[in-house]
């Protein structure tokens, strides 16, 4: 970060000689915005460096024109920023807005973004297929994704602006400002609220491959929503929400994998779904909630034990979904999807980043 902050001071620099007002509090703005942005996104540069450092309107196509020759300009640009971009992974260029324009040739929409060659093929490349490289920029486009549970509505009311329901109280309330003549009716409405969402991930030896990415993509949820749960399960069930609750995704990632015993080891599905039922689901922790189940359906348990647990699972939970992430890749369905998929409300693929988002995309819809 030390060899960054000297780039930024070196384009903040380069806007003072530009002509722009540009002070040493605001080039410490900027180091500080970009703390907490993607130093390795230039859609992030621009727009942390416009934000702290661009006082005037009127500067801004100065500014434009600046970042482009201190960052994509024809010269050398800094070393740092090289290292930086390179160890990215993602090829990306950046297309900048143009000046404002007056009349009719004002744009209505202004284009600022990072467009990668190569993101769309990698949402669509399976887990199991993608070399690290790969991987580490899956699970930065993932850290973005955000995972919502559906909504449910709860017998608690509220004030609303119109409705079915009257509200009889503050009507007569309001009415004594006018002496008893009720002016307008009031109304109320329920309440909504967010159902729990619990993840139970595979991490045996057959989901090698996708484990780690549905760590990061359990990790995105907890940190997208309060009310997550994950587990893990291979031939026992632990549980890792508070595990993934810390803010930084590479301590989350390690304490998680530190506190699963089983990882890559053999696989006991309904053993371990029935320890969720009798420890977690009856206590309440899955009632009118939804439950996503990652897995490949390989078990070597007893079949009877992952029926009656799925069974059970379902009545509890409000939504159950299983994610596959190996689907029909393998051959014939798996001895424990074909059990459970009687009582599946959602069959999904879980194989790339493209099938994630289409779940993320499908839950807050499902009813």
């Amino acid at each position: 970060m030390a060899e960054f902050a000297r780039v930024l001071v070196g384009f903040a620099r380069a806007l003072r000689e530009a002509g722009l007002p540009v002070g040493t509090g605001d080039a410490l703005g900027c180091c500080r915005a970009m703390t907490v942005l993607d130093t390795t996104d230039l859609a992030d540069l621009y727009w942390g460096g416009r934000a702290t450092l661009l006082k005037r309107h009127e500067d801004l196509p100065r500014y434009d024109e600046t970042f482009r020759r201190y960052f994509l300009g024809a010269g050398e640009p800094p070393t740092a920023l090289l290292t930086i971009l390179a160890e990215s992974g993602v090829d990306a260029t950046l297309a900048l807005p143009e000046p404002e324009r007056t009349g009719d040739e004002q744009e209505t929409d202004t284009l600022l973004g990072l467009t990668a060659s190569d993101v769309d093929s990698l949402k669509r490349k399976s887990f199991g297929t993608c070399t690290p490289e790969e991987l580490a920029a899956i699970r930065r486009i993932m850290a973005r994704l955000r995972l919502t549970p559906p909504r449910r509505r709860t017998r608690r009311t509220r004030p609303a602006r119109k409705g079915r329901e009257p509200d009889l109280r503050r009507t007569v309330r309001d009415s004594l400002r006018t002496f008893g003549e009720p002016r307008a009716l009031r109304y109320r409405e329920r309440r909504v609220r967010l159902r729990p969402l619990i993840l139970v991930l595979d991490v045996s030896g057959s989901m090698a491959g996708y484990s780690r990415t549905l760590l990061q993509f359990a990790y995105s949820a907890r940190r997208a929503a309060a009310k997550v749960e994950v587990f893990c399960f291979g031939t026992r069930l632990t549980r890792i929400t508070d595990q993934l609750s810390t803010r930084d995704a590479d301590e989350a990632l390690a304490r998680a994998a530190e506190a699963v015993v089983d990882w890559e080891g053999g696989t006991r599905i309904g053993a371990a779904l029935d320890e969720f039922v009798r420890t977690f689901g009856r206590r309440g922790r899955c009632r009118g909630g939804v439950v996503v189940i990652c897995s490949d359906g390989f078990d070597r348990g007893d079949p009877d034990v992952l029926a009656k647990a799925v069974e059970r699972l379902s009545r509890l939970c409000h939504l159950l979904v299983w994610t596959n992430p190996h689907g029909g890749a393998l051959g014939p369905a798996p001895l424990g999807m074909r059990i459970a998929a009687p009582y599946v409300d959602l069959l999904v693929a879980g194989h790339d980043l493209r099938s994630l988002e289409e779940l993320a995309a499908a839950l807050p819809r499902a009813r």
